[in-house]
C-alpha cells in the first residue's frame, strides 16, 4: 500500500509539473501594422499584486474536507466511520463478556478440584453459573445413558470424553463470535480508504483540467479531501487488528481453562467408576502402604 501511495503522489506532481510548464506565462496581442508588445496584469495602488482568492480551500479541517468531498468520499468516509464504531463495541462487549466467563469458570474449576465424587462436584456446583455448568450436565447426561444398560468402564469414558469434547468446540464457537468483525475491519478498511483516495484525486485531477489553472488554492482542497479518506481507513483498521489479535490469546486462554474443566470433569468419573472395581480398594490399600512405609537404602559392600 506504501508504494502505490508514493505512485499516486508521483503521478500527481508530475501532471502538475507538466500544466505549470505548459501554461503560457504572457498573452501576446497582436495589433495591425504594429509591433507585437506583451500586456500585463495591471498591478493594484500600492505597487502589490493581485491576491489569489483561496475561498475554497480556507476551511481544511476534517469536517471542511467533508463537507466539499465528493458524494463518494463521503460515502467512503461515512463506511469507515461505522466499521471504527463496531471495532470499538465489539472490544467492550467482548472484554466484558470474557473477564465475566473467565472468572464463573476458574471458580467452577475450583470446585471440581476439591470435590472427591462426581455427585458431590455437582452438589456444591447448583449455585454457580457458567459455561462450565454445560460440561457438567453433559458429563451427567452420559452417565445417565450409560446406567440404563451394559457398559464397561473405557466405553464410558470414551463417551464422556466425546461430549466434553463437542461441548468444547461450542462454548469456544460461541466466544469467538464477533471477532470476524474485527478481521474483516482490520483486513479491508485499508483499501476501502485506498479507493476514496484513488477516486478524490481523479476528482482534483478533472478539476485542474477543467480550471486551466494550476493553482495550489485549487488543487490543495481536493488531494486533502482524498488524503483524508485513506487516513480514515487507517484509523479504522490498525485498532480493529489489535484488538483481534488480543482477543485470540485471551480465547486461547479460555479455551485452556474449558479444557481443565474437562479434564477434572473425567477424573471424577474414572475416580467413581474405579471405585466401584472389585480390585480398587486393595489397589488404593497397596498404593497407601508403600507411601507410608519408610524408605530404606541398603548398601552391599564387597
Amino acid at each position: 500500500m506504501k508504494h502505490i501511495m508514493v505512485l499516486l503522489l508521483c503521478l500527481l506532481f508530475t501532471g502538475v509539473g507538466r500544466a505549470m510548464a505548459e501554461e503560457p506565462l504572457a498573452v501576446t496581442d497582436q495589433a495591425p501594422g504594429a509591433g507585437s508588445e506583451v500586456v500585463e496584469a495591471p498591478a493594484e495602488e500600492g505597487g502589490t499584486a493581485p491576491e489569489i482568492s483561496d475561498d475554497l480551500g480556507s476551511d481544511l479541517s476534517p469536517w471542511g474536507m467533508y463537507q466539499a468531498a465528493d458524494w463518494v468520499v463521503k460515502a467512503v468516509m461515512i463506511l469507515l466511520v461505522i466499521a471504527s464504531v463496531l471495532t470499538w463495541m465489539v472490544c467492550l462487549l467482548k472484554m466484558l463478556q470474557l473477564n465475566v466467563a473467565r472468572r464463573r469458570e476458574q471458580r467452577f474449576l475450583a470446585v471440581l478440584v476439591e470435590a472427591e465424587r462426581f455427585a458431590e462436584a455437582e452438589n456444591k456446583s447448583a449455585s454457580l453459573k457458567g459455561s462450565g455448568l454445560l460440561l457438567l450436565q453433559a458429563s451427567d447426561h452420559e452417565l445417565a445413558h450409560s446406567a440404563r444398560g451394559k457398559s464397561s468402564d473405557g466405553g464410558v469414558k470414551e463417551r464422556v470424553s466425546a461430549r466434553l469434547e463437542r461441548v468444547q468446540v461450542f462454548l469456544t464457537g460461541r466466544m469467538n463470535r464477533g471477532t470476524g468483525i474485527l478481521a474483516t475491519v482490520g483486513s479491508v478498511a485499508p483499501f476501502v480508504g485506498l479507493f476514496g483516495t484513488v477516486w478524490g484525486i481523479m476528482n482534483s485531477f478533472i478539476g485542474i483540467a477543467e480550471s486551466n489553472t494550476t493553482n495550489l488554492a485549487v488543487v490543495a482542497p481536493g488531494i486533502a479531501e482524498a488524503l483524508l479518506a485513506t487516513a480514515m481507513g487507517l484509523v479504522a483498521a490498525i485498532p480493529a487488528v489489535v484488538i483481534y489479535n488480543h482477543f485470540s490469546r485471551a480465547i486461547g486462554s479460555y479455551r485452556a481453562l474449558l479444557a481443565d474443566i474437562s479434564t477434572a470433569l473425567l477424573i471424577l468419573v474414572s475416580r467413581d467408576l474405579d471405585r466401584h472395581h472389585p480390585e480398587a480398594r486393595a489397589l488404593a490399600g497397596k498404593v497407601r502402604q508403600k507411601e507410608t512405609e519408610p524408605v530404606s537404602i541398603s548398601r552391599d559392600v564387597d
